[in-house]
């Protein structure tokens, strides 16, 4: 009976916000409390939903002054250059553009935290996506993508909790698995490289000239488009995307020259605007000094997370704006973002809650691996990658890895298969997972993206799922699992 409640919910729940029935607070929250109450265990509904804000209280915390950190360093400019840069290599074309989104967001995924990898490539392509047009769940599915094949870095999580899990070496586990996962990387980037052709077949080529517009050929029966810099001007019908602090506009009643609309996007928000108040060009080094610290602290796992950010904000913000006033004035510009973000983390908290507290999982996952047949037992690394694929999209990555790893290990004990094996085949998922409605980082990517969270699961699914079945044929043929 849990096990038919567990797929029902989780059904449900995708369901609904897909067809964008409910919104996904509101899914989060109230299908759980229902089927909880279902499975005849309303009465316990309160201590599930506060065990399970109590595991994730300090995730949401950790995303809160995260937030509020990456936001001061945006405001003061420390990402400037790195939005110059990509500018100067993406030349506009969409191809590029796309490109860059997979290559910006796997370097910055380097630290191991989602959050940060989501932050720091949202705040750097989202103006350059709103600009040319460009389709904003397509940077959102790319992004997550190449972040959850590079989750699988030793510090990212997985893999620590594979090894603490089977009582192995991490090292043993990841190092044998780098071609595999490098054959994964490849494949977002030719993932990447065909979306951005299929946006540029539908925008057409933009060039980012040194100065002046630049304009190319476009498809036929297209408007020509023509990209401008900052504060340049122009009347009639051409479709125009602006650079700097402009904005992007498709119809004909566009802002005089030099009107405070060209330093907005379409939302109103400024755009990294060169001239804007909050830049602190003669903190850039102590910023950028401070960011380098903070994640190498990160990676070194010296502190907490969420005690580093929490430490981090506070620095920032007293250092760059000493003025109380200066910031409050800050933390008010972030705080739809850090209500939008910390809060879905506490309504996702309900769902994993009521799904852990019932037994669900628990009770879903032993179904699925009684129905394994015999005939597969010596083949249970590339069962166990290919379950791995639904199951840490509809699981947290602990209750995976400590509950679900173990039975797969034994059961492929039994037919000589050895732990490490299950251990790396267990891996194989992440390229999904990343993109779960039970992975807190996803909410900072489609909140900051202003992407609804219903449409980034329907395109990128297809995708990360085909791009894990990739790392796992790499796996298999090389002999890793």
């Amino acid at each position: 009976m849990l096990t038919i409640l567990g797929f029902v919910m989780i059904a449900a729940f995708l369901v609904l916000i897909m067809m964008k029935k409910m919104s996904p607070m509101a899914a989060l929250v109230l299908i759980p409390a229902l089927f909880c109450v279902l499975a005849g265990q309303g009465a316990h509904l309160g201590d599930y939903v506060l065990k399970g804000i109590g595991d994730l209280a300090p995730t949401a915390a950790m995303l809160m002054f995260a937030i509020i950190y990456f936001g001061v360093m945006i405001d003061v400019g420390l990402f400037d250059p790195i939005v110059r840069g990509i500018l100067k290599f993406c030349k506009a074309d969409p191809v590029r553009v796309v490109v860059g989104t997979a290559l910006l967001a796997a370097i910055v995924s380097l630290d191991g935290d989602g959050s940060t990898t989501f932050m720091i490539t949202v705040s750097a392509l989202y103006p350059l996506y709103k600009r040319l047009k460009m389709s904003l769940v397509v940077m959102t599915g790319v992004a997550a993508t190449a972040n959850g094949v590079m989750n699988t870095l030793p510090w990212g999580g997985p893999t620590a909790r594979a090894a603490t899990a089977l009582k192995l070496d991490a090292g043993d586990i990841f190092v044998p698995m780098i071609p595999a996962l490098a054959v994964g990387l490849v494949a977002v980037f030719a993932l990447a490289y065909v979306l951005g052709r299929r946006e540029r077949k539908r925008l057409g080529v933009l060039t980012l000239g040194d100065t002046g517009p630049v304009t190319e050929t476009v498809p036929e029966n297209e408007t020509e488009q023509v990209l401008v810099g900052a504060g340049a001007g122009g009347t009639g019908g051409t479709r125009r995307a602006t650079g700097g602090a402009g904005s992007a506009t498709g119809s004909d009643d566009e802002p005089a020259a030099g009107s405070k609309e060209q330093a907005a996007d379409d939302d109103g928000l400024q755009v990294l605007d060169p001239q804007r108040a909050t830049l602190r060009p003669k903190l850039y080094w102590f910023n950028a000094a401070l960011t380098l610290a903070l994640l190498t602290l990160l990676i070194l796992q010296t502190l907490p997370i969420p005690v580093l950010f929490l430490l981090g904000a506070a620095l920032a913000l007293t250092v760059n704006f000493p003025h109380m006033k200066d910031q409050k004035a800050r933390v008010a510009a972030h705080a739809e973002n850090v209500l939008n973000v910390s809060g879905m983390v506490f309504a996702a908290a309900v769902f994993t809650g009521v799904l852990t507290g019932t037994g669900m999982v628990e009770h879903m996952a032993r179904w699925l691996v009684s129905g394994i047949p015999d005939a597969l037992g010596p083949h249970m690394g590339i069962v166990t990658g290919v379950l791995s694929i639904p199951l840490t999209y509809f699981m947290s990555n602990d209750g995976f890895y400590f509950g679900i790893v173990p039975i797969l290990a034994e059961a492929g004990a039994a037919h000589g298969v050895a732990p490490i094996e299950i251990a790396r085949a267990s891996l194989i998922g992440q390229a999904l997972h990343m993109s779960s409605p039970l992975v807190p980082a996803v909410y900072v990517l489609v909140g900051m993206a202003k992407v609804e969270f219903g449409d980034h699961t329907k395109f990128t699914v297809k995708w990360a799922a085909l791009t894990s079945l990739v790392v796992l044929c790499a796996g298999v043929l090389l002999g890793i699992i």
